[in-house]
C-alpha cells in the first residue's frame, strides 16, 4: 500500500499540470490492473498457506512456504504460552487469597468454638446457682441462652428487637 501511495504521488507530481483526461483514465486503468494483480497474488498466497493449490509450486517455493508457516506457528505458540503463563499466575494469586481467607475463617471458627465452650461452662455454672428446675434461661451480654434439662443446647441468632425510636427493647433469645 505504501508503494502504491508513493507511485500515485510521483505520478501526480510528474503529470500535475500536463495530465489530460485521457491520460488520467489510462493512469487509473493501470492502477486498477496493478491492484487486481496484487489481489490475485494475495489470494494465491492465502490458498498456499491453507495448503491448497500446492501442485504448481517448486521445491524452493514449498521450502519457503514451510519456513513461513513454521515461523508463524512459533509466534502463535509463543503468544499462547504467554497467555497461559499469565493465567497461571493469576490463578496462583487467587488461590493464595482463598488460602488466606480460609485461614482467617478457620481462626474465627476456632474463636467461636472457644466462646461456645465458655458459654456452656457459664450455663452449667449458672444452672447450679439457679437450681435444677429442669428449665433455665441464662443471660449473657445481649444474648439469652435457654436450656432444657437433659436436652442438647440449640443456639439460634436473631436480630435485636427495636422500638419505634431505634432503641433496643430486649436481647434476642438463643434457642
Amino acid at each position: 500500500m505504501k508503494s502504491l501511495i508513493e507511485r500515485y504521488k510521483k505520478a501526480k507530481e510528474d503529470h500535475h499540470f500536463s495530465m489530460t483526461a485521457t491520460s488520467e483514465v489510462k493512469f487509473w486503468q493501470r492502477e486498477v490492473a496493478s491492484l487486481r494483480q496484487q489481489l490475485r497474488n494475495l489470494q494465491d498466497n492465502h490458498r498456499h498457506l491453507m495448503g491448497e493449490e500446492l501442485s504448481g509450486l517448486s521445491i524452493k517455493d514449498l521450502q519457503d512456504l514451510e519456513k513461513q508457516l513454521e515461523m508463524s506457528l512459533h509466534v502463535v505458540r509463543t503468544k499462547k504460552d504467554q497467555l497461559l503463563t499469565d493465567q497461571i499466575q493469576e490463578l496462583k494469586w487467587k488461590a493464595n487469597l482463598i488460602y488466606q481467607e480460609n485461614a482467617e475463617l478457620h481462626k474465627k471458627v476456632t474463636l467461636l468454638s472457644e466462646e461456645n465452650m465458655e458459654l456452656r461452662e457459664k450455663v452449667k455454672a449458672t444452672r447450679g446457682e439457679i437450681g435444677d428446675s429442669g428449665d433455665s434461661a441464662v443471660p449473657y451480654g445481649c444474648l439469652t441462652i435457654r436450656e432444657e434439662a437433659d436436652a442438647p443446647n440449640h443456639l439460634q441468632l436473631s436480630r435485636p428487637l427495636e422500638q419505634a425510636n431505634g432503641v433496643q427493647i430486649g436481647a434476642p433469645q438463643l434457642r
